[in-house]
């Protein structure tokens, strides 16, 4: 599998976007902001992740990370969070932010076992005001609030998972 930025039109990627946006507003909003990892194996793109700059100075933001569903569960996510850890700690930001779903207990599982730590809790951040449709169930859990965590870099070349 090979990790690399993406030059191409991100209208290809819409697709990875979408399977971890449930708003098109707020995925029309962000899509072309920062830049975009992606991978692929023979040639075919399997994954992408999505950086953009914090609000806080130093911070940058993993806006948006979706790997195709016949890949999932196969180490894609895994490799790109590393890869992004990796080209962050060599650009000098020193936190990468995630934010995901309360109500998505397995991305929370995930984020934490890549290193990610709790943050905050931004309640009501998944409502029809913000771009979402009503009601939207994870495993029978209303999507309401949006959950930070937040990952310390290092510059001695790796994270301070």
């Amino acid at each position: 599998m090979e990790i690399d930025w993406h030059t191409g039109d991100r209208a290809e990627l819409r697709p990875l976007f979408e399977l971890a946006e449930d708003s098109q507003t707020q995925l029309d909003q962000y899509i072309g902001l920062g830049r975009i990892l992606v991978a692929r194996r023979d040639g075919t793109i399997l994954g992408q992740l999505q950086l953009i700059p914090g609000a806080q100075s130093g911070e940058i933001e993993i806006k948006s990370l979706g790997v195709t569903p016949d890949a999932q569960g196969t180490g894609i996510g895994r490799a790109l969070i590393d890869a992004a850890v990796e080209r962050c700690v060599a650009d000098g930001w020193v936190r990468l932010l995630v934010s995901t779903a309360a109500a998505d207990t397995g991305n929370l599982r995930f984020y934490q076992r890549v290193g990610f730590r709790m943050l905050s809790v931004e309640r009501d951040a998944f409502t029809p005001a913000t771009g979402y449709p009503d009601p939207i169930l994870i495993d029978g859990i209303p999507l309401r609030d949006r959950v930070w965590l937040s990952q310390d870099l290092t510059h001695d070349g790796r994270s301070s998972r």
